[in-house]
């Protein structure tokens, strides 16, 4: 049985568990004193039921699948050629990508090696026997946990407790998934990183001044040295988000200042739904934008002025990232200014304070803690985009202070380095890592900084 299907019988034995587990509880309280005399309501002993039904088929279900595939692999390689089985990693890899595609259909070609092609249908084989098995032990342990809850089910059977523990280990599982998948991020980039500053030197990837990781796949080819000097990187990336964000603080603090505390119920009604279309649109789309209209346009206004404009710059990229952004600052610092006590204003008019006077010196300064953490919010969208970059400042790598040429993004980089036909190990693609831990420390040292703040003002004012 197939997975997928595995899983919509587990999730219909559950439900019969939960029918079975009511109707057991239902009867002993009917035999007893009536259903009151039961510890814990019937739906309760019902869930119970099915927990124990689904959790530990579940368990068992993702733990199968996680080391199916590798044991059926290793299988098949121990049962191939010598010739085959002595080769080196790398070229293992390739040969099991092979068996994959084999064993998926994606081949394209009549002409397939027999030994790969019996070693695709000894991985069919053994695939077939893994689900099988798994089928059931899945639909025993269903099946033995709903007679063992069954048999259980009295008056004095704390189902509820029960239940609610079970539900509280799984809430922690979730949580402790996702705590310990950032830490497995974290060290996969930290690990590809440390292989990366082996073949390069921290100081020139840091400080280097030139920017240039295109690496020969053979010794013998020109070009098999690159330049890994991520100054001009870090500045293109450093530039375009200033650009953005110089567009989209003003404007999304204003048209928030002015939705909360100056227009009306009708109109905020309307705009403000409005506004915040701006954050559901693609980013592809923005970079169309920025690319077929706001270039065109940044080009032709410096061209009319004397000035020397790239077709692809950092101002037309900054300034539609920029609009990109307003939703983001708007809508939340909205929020947060609504959240306000009107305590305070009601206490700034009675010392007589006018109305503007009141949102600069006491609406502000109480929700600046959350209008800092909408603008670091603004700033880690703006540090990540990576579309809008590509379609309108381009992906050279430039050292300038002039916003009307061509520059680069981290983000862009990261995508740019893992394309292509490069070996995974070559300091080229391992790059990319090194870009990326960088970029995962800059977000942490804002996040450290949001925090301070927002810590500071909440001290002050609460």
């Amino acid at each position: 049985m197939e997975p997928q299907l595995l899983l919509c019988f587990l999730l219909l034995l559950s439900t019969a568990g939960y029918m079975i587990g009511k109707r057991q509880a239902l009867a002993v309280g009917r035999s007893a004193r009536g259903i009151r005399s039961l510890h814990s309501r019937p739906a309760y002993h019902g869930a119970l039921t099915a927990l124990w039904c689904a959790v530990p088929a579940a368990l068992i279900f993702a733990l199968w699948l996680g080391l199916d595939s590798n044991i059926i692999i290793r299988q098949v390689l121990a049962e191939m050629p010598a010739s085959f089985r002595e080769l080196p990693p790398s070229e293992q890899n390739l040969l099991v990508n092979e068996i994959k595609n084999l064993v998926n259909g994606n081949v394209f070609t009549n002409e397939v090696d027999p030994v790969l092609n019996a070693a695709a249908e000894r991985y069919i084989r053994y695939r077939s026997i893994s689900h099988g098995a798994l089928t059931v032990i899945c639909l025993s342990l269903g099946l033995v946990g709903i007679l063992a809850v069954k048999r259980r089910i009295s008056i004095n059977l704390r189902a509820r407790n029960q239940v609610e523990r079970i539900i509280t280990g799984v809430l922690i599982a979730c949580s402790c998934i996702a705590i310990l998948t950032t830490v497995g991020i974290v060290l996969s980039v930290l690990y590809e990183s440390i292989l990366f500053f082996r073949q390069v030197p921290l100081n020139s990837f840091l400080f280097g001044l030139e920017w240039s990781p295109q690496m020969a796949i053979r010794a013998d080819q020109v070009g098999s040295s690159g330049a890994f000097g991520a100054v001009p990187v870090f500045w293109g990336t450093l530039m375009v988000s200033a650009i953005a964000m110089f567009v989209a603080v003003p404007i999304g603090l204003m048209s928030a200042i002015y939705l909360s505390e100056y227009a009306n119920r009708r109109f905020r009604d309307v705009v403000k739904p409005l506004l915040e279309i701006l954050a559901g649109i693609p980013t592809v789309v923005y970079g169309f934008f920025a690319a077929l209209v706001l270039a065109p346009v940044v080009r032709n206004t410096g061209n009319s002025l004397g000035l020397d404009v790239s077709s692809e710059s950092a101002l037309a990229a900054g300034l539609v990232m920029g609009i990109m952004i307003i939703p983001f600052i708007s809508s939340l610092s909205d929020d947060v200014i609504n959240a306000v006590p009107q305590s305070l204003r009601d206490g700034a008019y009675a010392l007589g304070a006018t109305h503007s006077e009141t949102i600069r010196q006491v609406v502000l300064p109480a929700a600046l803690p959350g209008i800092v953490g909408s603008v670091l919010l603004a700033v880690s969208r703006a540090i990540g985009e990576t579309m809008i970059v590509v379609m309108a400042a381009g992906l050279a790598a430039n050292l300038t202070l002039n916003p009307l040429k061509t520059v680069t993004t981290v983000t862009v980089q990261i995508v740019t380095l893992l394309i292509g036909d490069q070996e995974f190990d070559s300091p080229k693609t391992l790059a990319a890592f090194a870009l990326g831990l960088v970029l995962f420390v800059v977000t942490l040292c804002l996040n450290v900084i949001a925090l301070y703040v927002v810590r500071k003002y909440r001290e002050q004012y609460e």
